[in-house]
């Protein structure tokens, strides 16, 4: 049972890719409370926060110099994940910043048994992204880039890739708009599970953000999946035809308009002075993939808070997957 939880809350916490499966997933996983509150993806915004360079490494700026941050979402069945990070401005002159972070995500402890069932021993399984990067600021635009180690581990099986992420940002301060590219998740297993070499999760996202300037809300729209139209989650629908004129001749579903909006997430937050900000966000991609056919749910959902008080920041942000669950995720920050 415990394992039958894992897998599937591993397949909540990614984005579902009709057809397709990737190696390292839990690359896509979000590092940090205010993203997870925000849908899980935010690479259009350039401020003090930490956490937005692990998905986006243009988004690294002198805001960030010498701030610490560390995060860590509960999952049912001892599951976890996290990210620890930091950032420093190196060139002042040249707008040079750089970081790193530690992604991790522990499946917890479990029950091994033989092909008879009877139990010889427990096992664990976890997997862990050591990420060092850097941005590169040029008046409007900035370019980074990061580079990742990846290393997982379940049971006796072990594998060893490498991976990179690319990010331009053009940001315009005075009206408030924020513009990003980022190729993701470029790379490669060096060493497999069983000599099967798999795909790395790779995508290209796109981002705009944009602030009100006589209100205190932001709001981003962020398209990801870029590299595959289809990613409709494939299930049986007993109503999967659109009748014109004779029954003989049915016409089938295209459902445009939905795999267009599985693209896209949506996400807002409120300034409540300079201290609390409130914030939500949805993801329609983990609202159809998680549907149930008899009532509906809140799945696709999230929401959340966080409090900063001079060089401390507190955040939490609840994902909403499932009626069977959701993931909470708490983040600390601190600025030397």
């Amino acid at each position: 049972m415990k394992l039958f939880s894992t897998l599937l809350f591993l397949l909540l916490a990614t984005y579902v890719q009709a057809q397709v499966t990737n190696v390292y997933e839990f690359l896509d996983l979000s590092p940090s409370a205010r993203i997870t509150a925000l849908g899980g993806l935010q690479i259009a915004v350039m401020d003090k926060d930490l956490s937005l360079a692990a998905q986006n490494p243009a988004l690294y700026n002198a805001q960030m110099h010498n701030q610490v941050l560390a995060s860590h979402s509960l999952y049912v069945a001892d599951i976890g994940h996290g990210y620890v990070g930091y950032a420093r401005q190196i060139d002042s002159t040249h707008h040079i910043t750089v970081g790193g972070g530690l992604n991790y995500v522990s499946y917890g402890t479990f029950t091994q048994t033989d092909e008879f069932g009877i139990e010889t021993g427990e096992f664990k399984a976890g997997e862990y992204a050591l990420q060092v990067g850097g941005a590169w600021q040029h008046k409007h635009l900035s370019l980074g880039a990061s580079l990742k180690f990846i290393f997982s581990s379940l049971e006796t099986y072990n594998s060893f890739g490498i991976a990179t992420d690319l990010g331009a940002t053009y940001h315009l301060p005075k009206q408030n708009y924020t513009f990003s590219l980022v190729l993701r998740n470029i790379g490669t297993q060096v060493t497999t599970y069983a000599n099967t070499r798999e795909p790395l999760p790779f995508d290209i996202l796109l981002g705009a953000s944009h602030r009100f300037a006589h209100l205190p809300f932001r709001v981003s729209i962020m398209a990801h999946s870029l590299t595959q139209w289809n990613i409709r989650y494939p299930r049986t629908d007993t109503d999967n035809t659109i009748v014109l004129g004779s029954q003989d001749t049915p016409k089938e579903k295209t459902y445009f308009v939905d795999n267009l909006f599985q693209h896209l997430n949506f996400n807002t937050e409120l300034y409540l002075g300079k201290a609390l900000c409130l914030r939500a966000g949805y993801n329609h991609q983990r609202k159809q993939a998680m549907a149930l056919s008899n009532f509906r749910t809140m799945g696709g959902f999230s929401f959340g808070g966080g409090i900063r008080i001079k060089r401390f920041a507190v955040d939490y942000g609840r994902a909403i997957f499932h009626p069977a669950g959701s993931d909470n995720h708490f983040s600390l920050m601190f600025s030397f």
